[in-house]
């Protein structure tokens, strides 16, 4: 039996951000798609449902609080890390709310995201 990979999406207008979580989740043998915009990525008709999303909180045009509440509109039982360099104490509690899995402040490290990561799917796993 042929194991399928998991695919993480990513979300950030940083194009270094993309490319080095890109590479990191590489390393994990995860399959890895990025997008500089939120736009971009509902825009982009995608073959495969990302099975983790990473979603930056400050983007250009539509922004992470508004592209997670699109995307849970969609009906997506796919987990959605909220991420961001802001330090706002209430920003973990507003992204749980919202209906995130998790929230990470950058920079954050390898572990804690792979940690964060592992979590969400094994929930994913037991939710089905």
């Amino acid at each position: 039996m042929i194991k399928e990979k998991t695919h993480i999406f990513i979300i950030d207008d940083d194009e270094s951000i993309c490319r080095s979580l890109k590479i990191l989740l590489m390393t994990y043998g995860f399959e890895v798609n990025t997008f500089l915009s939120a736009e971009d990525y509902f825009s982009t008709g995608q073959n495969v449902a990302p099975d983790c999303l990473i979603l930056d909180i400050h983007l250009p045009g539509l922004n992470g609080w508004e592209a997670l509440r699109r995307f849970i509109k969609s009906n997506s039982k796919c987990p959605v890390i909220m991420i961001s360099v802001e330090v706002t104490p209430g920003n973990t509690k507003q992204a749980l709310q919202a209906g995130a899995i998790g929230y990470l402040q950058k920079p954050f490290t390898d572990h804690a995201l792979i940690d964060l990561i592992n979590s969400a799917l094994n929930r994913k796993k037991k939710d089905k």
